[in-house]
């Protein structure tokens, strides 16, 4: 574990990761555009959905596909019951901050998923593209448990806006729209549109990502030096449990799966990760009087380097023994 943990640090992709982290601490005026960022990570997001669609026209629809979905799905709705309980345990936070930090937490961060599944490629490490189909199924499941957790508390009607409103700021969430959105294509197309787009969505890719991490990290660190209030002991403490609890729960559904290596691998990581997209935006309508930027100095901050840094070599050495 430690050469490949000691491999994932010395990739190009984390260097440029630690590059932007070490920028913005360092409070350099180094920066990548908002246009030119939201470019980049849509063209991720494109990459990965196509891939997964092109693989599940290889693969097919199966058991296997069928029960993984559901895992996803229960890993999802029942993480934020356990955040939300240990936060309240353990930490000063309100119940509705709480509850909103731990629907981030049993959502995913679909830049960690394209992380993982970067370090998978680079070790010639196979794992089945509709893990994707699966990374779309647990961005909602948690949003809806959190929900349910300050609704119970406030002992009122759901909080915020409409139900209605709620569902479609998450449904038509923009990451959401393209990785489903380019999985359908990919798995329509299947492997003719796959060769048609190879130069620009396979070997382009690489590059791609170390850019992207490179304006993640100078966002990480920002969010460090502007959210430091709110890391107390107990709260950073959780940002990086709270991980590796979710990774223990998806490797034993994946061990009762029966999924493979690189599958197991990417179940682990979505599990272990914490969004910063998909949820903020939902917990803005849901929990307006929730304040965003406690869950985002956690999730981004804490959780996001932790994972790129220790987790993700952590995570492809337990699927192995898992799976051995």
């Amino acid at each position: 574990m430690f050469e490949l943990a000691l491999q994932n640090l010395l990739s190009p992709m984390v260097l440029f990761f630690v590059l932007g982290l070490a920028a913005a601490l360092a409070r350099s005026d180094l920066t990548v555009p908002e246009a030119v960022a939201k470019l980049l990570a849509l063209y991720l997001l494109m990459a990965i959905g196509f891939k997964g669609g092109a693989e599940v026209a290889h693969h097919g629809v199966d058991g296997t596909l069928v029960a993984t979905l559901a895992a996803g799905i229960l890993l999802s709705f029942a993480t934020p019951v356990l955040a939300y309980a240990i936060l309240r345990g353990t930490t000063r936070l309100d119940p509705v901050n709480a509850a909103a930090v731990a629907a981030h937490y049993g959502s995913i961060s679909a830049v960690t998923l394209v992380a993982v599944t970067g370090v998978l490629t680079q070790l010639g490490i196979a794992w089945d593209g509709y893990m994707v189909a699966v990374a779309a199924a647990m961005e909602t499941p948690a949003i809806v448990a959190a929900l349910l957790i300050a609704r119970g508390r406030s002992g009122g009607d759901e909080p915020g806006e409409s139900r209605g409103a709620l569902l479609r700021e998450v449904a038509f969430n923009g990451s959401i729209v393209i990785l489903v959105g380019a999985f359908l294509i990919g798995a329509v197309t299947g492997a003719r549109g796959a060769g048609l787009l190879k130069p620009f969505l396979v070997d382009a890719f690489p590059g791609v990502l170390c850019l992207f991490l490179l304006d993640m990290g100078l966002v990480a660190g920002r969010g460090l030096a502007q959210g430091r209030r709110y890391l107390s002991p107990a709260v950073t403490g959780f940002a990086i449990v709270m991980p590796l609890i979710g990774a223990v729960l998806a490797g034993g559904l994946a061990w009762a799966i029966g999924l493979s290596k690189g599958s197991t691998a990417v179940l682990i990581t979505l599990a272990a990760s914490a969004s910063y997209i998909a949820v903020p935006a939902a917990m803005r309508l849901a929990l307006p009087q929730a304040n965003p930027a406690v869950a985002l100095t956690l999730s981004l901050g804490v959780t996001f380097p932790f994972n790129l840094l220790v987790g993700i070599p952590l995570y492809i050495a337990l699927a192995g023994r898992i799976t051995a």
